[in-house]
């Protein structure tokens, strides 16, 4: 019995290894503190879980949904992005549901890149974005994201041979892992960029709602015309606390949408109804929760940022997402500062190269644990010297 050579080109996925050596030292009675996934430990709001309870009770729901979202979910969130962007899109041909923006990710690749084409794809990035065009045939591009741009990749250093192959591009502001926001200006240059070479602008909006300190992020069609040539991805795992419920939506260019849609018709039977029902409750309901989440979040990050400049780290403030993006230790590689803390400290933290080559003298810290944990962590890392400078004198 093999696997195929696909499955081969791929590394097991980051989170997956990270558990596994958890696990490991767990195992030794040590008490970890996982300061790596990105998964929201606030409970999804009460009015969702009860318009969930009550849609469980109808037998109607227990069928199988139809294909691309029920109308009322395509048409609640539609409302909502009205409401939050100030842009109308039309229910019958320009949305469909997602089972979360990873799955949307992946066979949005599957349905334009072809054995060989190229993707344009930011590093550090989401890992998805590059395995995901592996086990399509492709080629990743690699756009690299450098503090130096602060985290924006730049368009105009893809070579023209590269820019006129491309299929795809996939950008992800708020950014996970880095943090990075970006204007509309930058926006509007990334949907001319693909306009000028017939590519599909795949923009990730995972965090839209995870913001601080007045900033609001942007969709790409806050950008006139931008529907000519992108499709944004969204999700209602971080804006709601709904990791785990699967359920999210593609809108944008109605020809991508149909793509998309039809590619996920032969392959899944959509989500749960009663999970879109509990989504419309979702989209409709108040903003408190949201702000009430992003309030917490933005004191961790107040917390956690004192804290690492007494360990010696210079910071800038971090305006949207739960991740701090985080140089390591000076004479260290990534890989071993995450295997000091883990070792040492027994604090789960990713290397950044686990979101590509660019990551390499980072680590992605995540801010989904409460300020008591968090107070620990530091303190671990106090009492074992894991400060910036650790390694200075030896260089």
């Amino acid at each position: 019995m093999e696997i195929s050579n696909r499955l081969k080109n791929i590394p097991p996925y980051v989170f997956a290894e990270l558990d596994k050596k958890r696990q490991v030292v767990a195992a030794r009675g040590v008490d970890v503190i996982n300061l790596g996934i990105g998964d929201p430990d606030q409970p999804t709001p009460k009015h969702v879980v009860e318009a969930m309870q009550e849609a469980l009770n109808n037998p109607l729901n227990h069928r199988y949904p139809p294909f691309g979202g029920t109308k009322e979910y395509k048409e609640a969130a539609v409302r909502w992005f009205k409401n939050r962007f100030g842009i109308e899109f039309s229910v019958d041909n320009e949305i469909t549901s997602l089972i979360g923006s990873k799955e949307g990710i992946h066979n949005v690749i599957h349905a334009f890149v072809d054995p060989g084409d190229i993707a344009l794809i930011p590093d550090p990035a989401y890992p998805v974005y590059k395995s995901s065009t592996v086990l399509a045939g492709g080629t990743p591009y690699a756009m690299p994201l450098l503090p130096e741009n602060e985290f924006l990749a730049d368009l105009d250093a893809i070579p023209e041979d590269i820019a006129r192959k491309a299929k795809i591009m996939f950008l992800n502001y708020p950014n996970n892992p880095t943090g990075a926001v970006c204007d509309l200006a930058y926006l509007e240059k990334a949907v001319a960029f693909a306009r000028k070479y017939d590519i599909l602008f795949v923009h990730d909006l995972a965090y839209s709602e995870m913001t601080f300190d007045g900033y609001k992020a942007h969709s790409v069609f806050e950008v006139p015309n931008a529907k000519d040539v992108a499709i944004e991805l969204h999700s209602l795992s971080k804006t709601f606390n709904m990791t785990g419920w699967r359920i999210g939506f593609a809108i944008g260019n109605s020809y991508a949408v149909k793509a998309l849609a039809q590619l996920k018709s032969n392959i899944d039977t959509d989500v749960f109804r009663a999970i879109q029902v509990a989504a419309i409750a979702a989209f409709d309901g108040p903003r408190t929760d949201i702000e009430r989440c992003n309030a917490i979040y933005q004191e961790r990050r107040d917390v956690t940022f004192d804290a690492l400049r007494k360990l010696g780290w210079s910071l800038k403030p971090l305006r949207a997402t739960f991740y701090m993006w985080l140089p390591v230790p000076t004479g260290m590689t990534a890989a071993d500062f995450s295997t000091l803390m883990l070792e040492e400290a027994g604090i789960v933290v990713p290397p950044g190269t686990a979101y590509g080559a660019c990551g390499e003298g980072f680590f992605r810290m995540s801010l989904c644990t409460d300020k008591a944990r968090l107070a620990e962590a530091f303190a671990r890392m106090e009492k074992h010297s894991i400060t910036f400078d650790r390694n200075a004198a030896k260089v």
